[in-house]
């Protein structure tokens, strides 16, 4: 999953607001970190990108155990390790997303699964975009970086847009209703 390039029309707001509570308000300066953040909002802005890995039946995997099964290229169903990378892309970025923007989706009961706990979701984030930093050869080499400070300040990127939810509720109502 790549996150959309900031053509996206949200782009300069989610910029925008990523940078004020990143750097204003965490003290947070590293601009790749932001700007991956911003395009991470950019791309779970269209809901069908958070649920876009699929079993084999073509039904979406809603449950991070199962993800992270999938995501295993030898007893899952990752065809190469490529595939696992953009498995544990996908997962750290879901980890992020609804930890920070949705924490509530963590404690409520859902019908017919079992929700995963804020701390599963920080574990799997961390490990996952931790999975994906060493991946550092050829083409990976150069955002690699990236992902292992992801992994290594995850919670406080998590914290980050607890922060940016928290700027956006104020802003006339711009978040959907809680996840019940």
């Amino acid at each position: 999953m790549q996150p959309q390039s900031s053509s996206h029309p949200l782009a300069p707001f989610f910029q925008q607001v990523v940078r004020n509570s990143y750097e204003g308000k965490l003290g947070l300066h590293d601009p790749a970190v932001t700007g991956y953040i911003a395009r991470l909002l950019c791309e779970f802005s269209d809901a069908e990108n958070l649920y876009k890995v699929r079993d084999e039946s073509g039904h979406p995997i809603e449950e991070l155990s199962d993800l992270v099964r999938a995501a295993d290229p030898v007893h899952g169903t990752a065809p190469s390790f490529d595939a696992e990378r953009a498995l544990r892309k996908h997962i750290g970025d879901y980890a992020l997303f609804v930890g920070g923007m949705y924490p509530e989706a963590s404690a409520s009961p859902r019908k017919r699964r079992r929700r995963h706990s804020l701390q599963e979701l920080i574990l799997a984030g961390k490990e996952s975009y931790y999975i994906v930093s060493q991946f550092n050869l050829f083409e990976y080499e150069q955002e690699a970086p990236l992902f292992a400070r992801l992994s290594d300040g995850f919670e406080r990127c998590l914290l980050g847009l607890t922060l940016v939810r928290e700027e956006l509720s104020t802003r006339k109502n711009l978040l959907p209703p809680p996840v019940n």
